[in-house]
């Protein structure tokens, strides 16, 4: 009898080990997962906040890719661009854009302003067809202003044939006679910070 209790505890004390053993590599992969969640979350979130708080800065070393394009396919980009309503009422100044992908193709537009047609007003949307080498995903925009006027766009939108819409929020004055940027490319390939 008493073997036969030794042998029943015996066998008691292997399936609540067992049990154990279950429950522990049950709570491991639950943190696996939970661990792996959070970290999701994070980097989520934390992209979501760097594109959302950059501000404009200004670019000195930007440079227009002068790229001989003839050969490259040719792209047509709607532009929108909203003037701020606590901008100058209008502006006389010489405003010229310029957008590109994180490969290195770019988009220059010289001289977008016309002060005949009341272009970048205060509180109004204009829209300019802008051709130029087809790109990748637009991931950075320079905005260059020369005058004495001041303008203050609040946001541009870039739609192109290929690629999705593009929205870069500046809200603040241009400073005049130096290429103003906001790059949201730190999410793409680097070569395009080695193309300027």
């Amino acid at each position: 009898m008493v073997v036969g209790s030794k042998i029943l505890l015996l066998c008691i004390n292997a399936a609540t080990h067992q049990k154990q053993i279950l429950l522990l590599k049950f709570r491991r992969k639950m943190m696996k997962v939970v661990c792996l969640a959070v970290l999701f979350a994070l980097i989520f979130i934390s992209s979501e906040a760097r594109s959302l708080n950059q501000k404009p800065q200004t670019n000195p070393n930007f440079k227009i890719n002068s790229t001989d394009h003839q050969n490259a396919r040719t792209c047509s980009f709607t532009v929108v661009i909203t003037t701020s309503c606590s901008s100058t009422r209008y502006t006389r100044d010489q405003i010229s854009l310029a957008f590109g992908d994180a490969y290195g193709n770019q988009v220059y537009a010289p001289r977008i302003d016309d002060p005949s047609t009341r272009t970048f007003e205060r509180c109004s949307t204009d829209t300019f067809e802008i051709y130029g080498p087809c790109t990748y995903q637009i991931c950075y925009l320079d905005l260059y202003r020369s005058g004495y006027d001041g303008w203050k766009p609040e946001r541009v939108d870039v739609y192109g044939d290929n690629t999705r819409a593009a929205s870069f929020y500046f809200n603040v004055w241009v400073p005049a006679d130096v290429w103003y940027e906001l790059d949201y490319c730190y999410g793409y390939a680097a070569a395009h910070s080695a193309t300027k």
